[in-house]
């Protein structure tokens, strides 16, 4: 039986289910062309770079089933452009969740 470590977030205008499954992982390493561990180490550094936030916030909303036309739409209306203190967060919990897992936010 396969689990998904999930966080549940208000992003925008709404609550969302954020989950970093394997293949949005997968995606994300492609994207960044690096590893996870590496993406997680700089951003809990502050050495992100300024696509990361998005990108994690946006594969994370695909993977808690957002259609990806719309968690595209959400991001580029209240992830792209704004402050990075206000995506920061969000971005590292996504991230958390999945590292750390939180018995919680864990279901099928």
């Amino acid at each position: 039986m396969t689990t998904t470590i999930r966080h549940h977030a208000f992003f925008g205008t709404m609550n969302f289910v954020f989950a970093l499954t394997d293949p949005m992982i997968a995606e994300l390493e492609r994207l960044t062309n690096t590893g996870i561990g590496a993406i997680y180490q700089r951003v809990v550094a502050g050495t992100f770079s300024m696509a990361d936030l998005p990108e994690i916030i946006r594969l994370g909303l695909i993977g808690g089933g957002t259609a990806p036309q719309d968690a595209a739409r959400l991001v580029d209306t209240y992830a792209r452009n704004r402050p990075m203190a206000e995506v920061f967060p969000l971005a590292l919990d996504i991230l958390d969740a999945r590292w750390s897992g939180n018995a919680g936010d864990v279901g099928p």
